[in-house]
Order: structure tokens, then C-alpha cells, then sequence
């Protein structure tokens, strides 16, 4: 069941287009059920297709297509590596392999504790500045060395400690 505030902020997002064309606001109402419940749940996604007059599957295959939706719960910190080939040729597989080795989990994996979940990424239109990645869809890091993985994973652990 859809919240109160949450169909208002549906109904601000389908204002923004012509009323034949409200799936225009899919993107932007997974977004919103995202933010709300951390993912984007099967049951979700029939409500967001219900609500703006869509097949459940059209609905699916957006939060399929886009790594920025999640379909499960994630950890506090989703640590997306690009791994498509600019950035392998640049080492963003070995970040990968890095990050998997300190966090003691596989790509797709949360740790034990819930504060990070590791994933790749296709790309993320940054390969010059390869290894890249991108942390809880917001924050892009460049250059990630070995060290800066380290710096970035352990400073990320010591802010939680506090």
C-alpha cells in the first residue's frame, strides 16, 4: 500500500507531464519508493505501474535496466565498481577484486554487519578517470587505487564507529 505522502509526491512528479503521458514518471516514482523503503520490491513496482496506468512488467524492466534501483535490501553503503572494458583495461576489475577480498564478500554481496553492499557497473561515464566508482548512487570516486580503497572503506567504518 502506497502512503499518503507518497501519492502526493507521485501526483508532483506526473504534473510534470502531459496527462497522456504520466509514465513519463516511472523513473521518478521508483526513485521515491527507493527512498522510502530502501527498495524497490516486486510489490512495488505492481503498485507504481497501478498507479500510473502501466503493465507490471514495463514498470519491472525499468528497475531491471537501471543498477541505480535496488531489488533487495542493500547495505548503508552500495559500492558500485565500473567494470565495463575501459575500466578493466584501467583496473577497475582488480578494485573489485580488492573491495571483495576486504570486505570478505562476493560482487552482490552485503556484509555480515549491513553497511556495505558491492556491486559492478556497466559503466558510469568516467573511464578516464578509471577505476571508478560510485557510492549509494550519489558520490563518484575517481583514480581508486588500492590505498584509496582502503582509505575510503575504513573511513566509511570509523564514521560509523562514532
Amino acid at each position: 500500500m502506497l502512503s499518503e505522502q507518497t501519492i502526493t509526491r507521485f501526483d508532483r512528479e506526473v504534473a510534470k507531464y502531459p496527462a497522456d503521458q504520466k509514465q513519463s514518471a516511472v523513473m521518478a516514482c521508483l526513485a521515491i519508493v527507493q527512498q522510502e523503503q530502501g527498495f524497490v520490491s516486486a510489490e512495488s513496482e505492481k503498485l507504481v505501474a497501478d498507479y500510473l496506468g502501466m503493465a507490471p512488467i514495463a514498470v519491472h524492466e525499468v528497475t531491471t535496466f537501471y543498477n541505480m534501483y535496488n531489488q533487495k535490501p542493500m547495505g548503508k553503503y552500495k559500492l558500485n565498481v565500473c567494470t565495463n572494458l575501459p575500466c578493466q583495461l584501467r583496473d577497475g576489475t582488480k578494485a573489485l577484486a580488492h573491495l571483495e577480498h576486504k570486505l570478505g564478500i562476493a560482487m552482490g554481496g552485503t556484509t555480515d554487519d549491513g553497511l556495505f553492499t558491492l556491486q559492478q557497473s556497466e559503466c558510469l561515464g568516467a573511464c578516464a578517470d578509471s577505476p571508478v566508482m560510485l557510492v549509494n548512487d550519489l558520490t563518484m570516486c575517481s583514480f581508486m587505487s588500492n590505498e584509496k580503497l582502503d582509505q575510503l572503506i575504513d573511513g566509511l567504518k570509523s564514521a560509523e564507529a562514532k
